[in-house]
């Protein structure tokens, strides 16, 4: 595979021709991190690809700006056989060349930095930033102990020798570090702990808060706080997870509201909208209703959209096409009516007061968010 001059072009493409990264994402063969990897065909079902029994399909694929699923559910792309279709989410993935430059500037490295690159996956990250600041400076942290060798021996061949450490980072990150770049998104609260004592006083810290896709960047002060913003900037990444795979989900749940009357029944104000993909909406509804779960389907005309959440509220908005919904809910919490309290803020404002937010975070891992008069903050409940 002459990969040289495709990850030329794909250089050209997510980077700058000033740009210090043009050089690291030029020079990785990235399709070494990733043989074989997941597809989802029509139908909704995974398919394996395999890089070595289709070379230009391989290259098309490593070398493009798109995001690789490499495991589903506890099944990894290298130990599946063609005939395999796992079921459930993505339990990890190349991430997109771009969005992992993005991550690389937001954490402003600098030469004899140590950094911990929060997320191993398939290495893409560790390995460009080895390439920029030297191996020797580069620490890559996974829970899964295979992503971790898989990615150490593939490393390994093009030159880079990082520290590898497997390890749930919600319960302890060994070493201390003036970088950390999460490329899974971390769980506010108790969770962050053990992140948070991980970066070093003047340390600078990129990731993400689970369930949203808000990029929050900080320094952190003598005083144990991290003090940033919410970055002009959004990316989607996988939760943190403690195992080989996630929890089910609220499957219970989902079937009331699938077909429960509900306790209220209401016609929506607005359009039913797939939440999971209205960025900023889905961030709001974490921060109004933390660990809301969202599920969406289509039908011809027919949309149907569900929230549910672990303390028994759910919420099922149904409609054709752009029509007013018809809505039903339940539990303890009213869903649907706190996303129509946030999208009419969107309408009426033109705007959320998230991205550009200011941001402390607390050793604790509580998230404060402000800005103008609006305050909130996540992992303190």
């Amino acid at each position: 595979m002459d990969w040289e001059k495709t990850a030329g072009r794909l250089a050209d493409r997510v980077t700058d021709p000033d740009s210090r990264w043009l050089a690291p994402v030029a020079r990785v063969p990235r399709h070494q991190l990733v043989p074989r990897w997941w597809d989802m065909d029509s139908s909704g079902t995974w398919v394996l690809r395999d890089g070595a029994s289709n070379p230009e399909a391989w290259a098309e694929a490593a070398y493009a700006d798109r995001s690789l699923v490499t495991k589903v559910g506890r099944l990894h792309a290298d130990h599946a056989k063609p005939d395999d279709h796992p079921e459930g989410l993505p339990t990890s993935s190349a991430t997109l060349p771009s969005l992992v430059v993005r991550m690389l500037r937001h954490a402003r490295l600098g030469p004899g930095l140590p950094l911990l690159d929060l997320g191993t996956g398939a290495g893409g990250l560790t390995a460009y930033a080895s390439h920029l600041i030297g191996a020797e400076h580069v620490t890559s942290l996974d829970v899964d102990p295979y992503l971790v060798s898989a990615a150490e021996d593939r490393l390994s061949r093009m030159g880079h020798h990082p520290e590898m450490i497997t390890a749930d980072a919600t319960e302890h990150v060994p070493g201390a570090y003036d970088r950390i770049v999460s490329t899974v998104g971390l769980p506010a609260g108790p969770g962050l702990r053990p992140v948070l004592s991980a970066l070093a006083p003047g340390g600078r810290i990129a990731t993400t808060i689970g369930r949203t896709c808000l990029i929050i960047t900080g320094w952190k002060h003598g005083d144990g706080d991290v003090y940033g913003q919410v970055e002009r900037d959004m990316a989607g990444f996988m939760l943190t997870r403690s195992g080989n795979d996630y929890p089910p989900p609220l499957a219970g749940l989902f079937a009331l509201a699938r077909s429960a009357e509900g306790d209220e029944r209401s016609t929506g104000r607005y359009p039913v909208v797939d939440v999971a993909e209205a960025w900023e909406l889905r961030s709001m509804l974490e921060i109004t209703a933390p660990g809301a779960e969202l599920g969406y389907e289509t039908h011809d005309r027919a949309r149907t959209a569900f929230l549910v959440h672990p303390d028994g509220s759910w919420a099922r908005a149904s409609a054709e096409w752009t029509d007013p919904p018809e809505v039903h809910q339940g539990g303890p919490q009213r869903l649907w009516t706190a996303l129509e309290r946030i999208r009419n803020r969107l309408n009426a404002e033109g705007s959320l007061p998230l991205l550009g937010a200011r941001v402390r975070i607390t050793p604790d891992g509580v998230c404060r968010l402000s800005r103008g008069k609006w305050r909130a903050s996540v992992g303190d409940r």
